[in-house]
Formats: C-alpha cells, sequence, structure tokens
C-alpha cells in the first residue's frame, strides 16, 4: 500500500486523508464539511460557484478566500446574484478578497440565474446523480479516487443543457466529494463511515 496516499496521523494523532493533514486549513475543512451531506440552494450553490472558481488553482487557496467570497457574493444566495449586473461584476473584479477571474465571475453569475430558472430544487436536481452507496467501495489510497466518473459526466451534461457554466466533470465529481454525494474518505481516515 502507498502509505504516502494512505490515511495518516494529523498534529492532534487523529489519522485523516492525507490532504486533511496538509494545511492547518484543511483539518477543519476534511473533518467538519468534506463528504459531509449538505442540501439547501444557497449552500449547493455556494459549492458549486466555490468549485468552479477552483479550477486551475489551489483549493487552500479558495478555502482562505472563501469569507471574502461570501460577502462578495451575498451570502451565495441565487435569486440575488442572479441580479448582478456590470456594476457587480465591476465591483468583483475589483475585489482582491475574491479571486478576480472574469469568465468564472460570469459563470457564477449565469450559473444563479440558472438557479432561478430550475424546474426542480437544486439540491434534488443535483442529489439525483448521486450513486448508490452500495456500489461504491471505499478507496484504501488517494490514487483510487478518480477525477471524474459517470455521474460527474452526467451531471456536468445536465448543468449545461440547463444554462451552467465552469461545471466539467470534475468539477462535478469534486462538488459530489464535497457535498457527500460520494464519500472518499481513506480507509483508516477517521471520517470514513
Amino acid at each position: 500500500m502507498d502509505t504516502v496516499s494512505a490515511a495518516a496521523a494529523g498534529p492532534d494523532g487523529r489519522l485523516r486523508c492525507p490532504w486533511g493533514n496538509s494545511a492547518e486549513d484543511y483539518v477543519a475543512y476534511h473533518d467538519d464539511e468534506w463528504g459531509v451531506p449538505l442540501r439547501g440552494a444557497a449552500e449547493l450553490y455556494e459549492r458549486l460557484t466555490l468549485e468552479a472558481f477552483q479550477s486551475g488553482l489551489s483549493w487552500l487557496t479558495i478555502l482562505r478566500k472563501r469569507e471574502g467570497f461570501r460577502r462578495a457574493f451575498a451570502g451565495f444566495e441565487p435569486k440575488r446574484v442572479a441580479e448582478f449586473g456590470d456594476g457587480d461584476v465591476a465591483r468583483l473584479m475589483a475585489d482582491a478578497s475574491i479571486v478576480r477571474n472574469r469568465a468564472k465571475i460570469d459563470a457564477a453569475i449565469r450559473n444563479a440565474r440558472a438557479v432561478a430558472e430550475l424546474d426542480v430544487p437544486l439540491d434534488e436536481l443535483l442529489w439525483s446523480f448521486a450513486p448508490d452507496p452500495a456500489t461504491r467501495s471505499r478507496p484504501r489510497t488517494l490514487a483510487q479516487v478518480p477525477a471524474i466518473t459517470p455521474e460527474s459526466k452526467a451531471m456536468a451534461k445536465e448543468l449545461k443543457r440547463r444554462g451552467f457554466a465552469f461545471v466539467g466533470p470534475t468539477t462535478a465529481y469534486a462538488l459530489m466529494q464535497a457535498t457527500g454525494m460520494v464519500d472518499d474518505h481513506v480507509e483508516g481516515c477517521w471520517r470514513a463511515t
């Protein structure tokens, strides 16, 4: 077994997925949020937005700017963000507390508008792609954790069909992991159920 990618003891002695011990900011995120089932339009819109902003960057960068994102994007209330206009885009592009990427900012606003147009609640739509946990085995190492799955490909395709942007299969799978649709805590991790 690749011990570098297997569960490892953190400074507190608790066994975690190795990435969960790699930076202080990751410990709380790993222990309290990652892989915990999440519901609610604002909550899932936030995670979808943050995962899109993470594309090409370190998740640690996004975590450290999370409060800035919350302030900048009206607490991730999709209805409020859907009303953002050119002045808001200019404000966001000048806001150093977030990642200032025009394409990602535009996608966040577009996605809020897509949420507002859904004919089903956002959580119902997203969770419809969660695989049956009985069909999945717990990864022993990080090397066994996929980047994309058939379910994440299907989710990305459906979201794009519904007008969402910046939601490829890798982003969709990261969203599934972050919101507990899949549980990729490695064997031995205290969070592994």
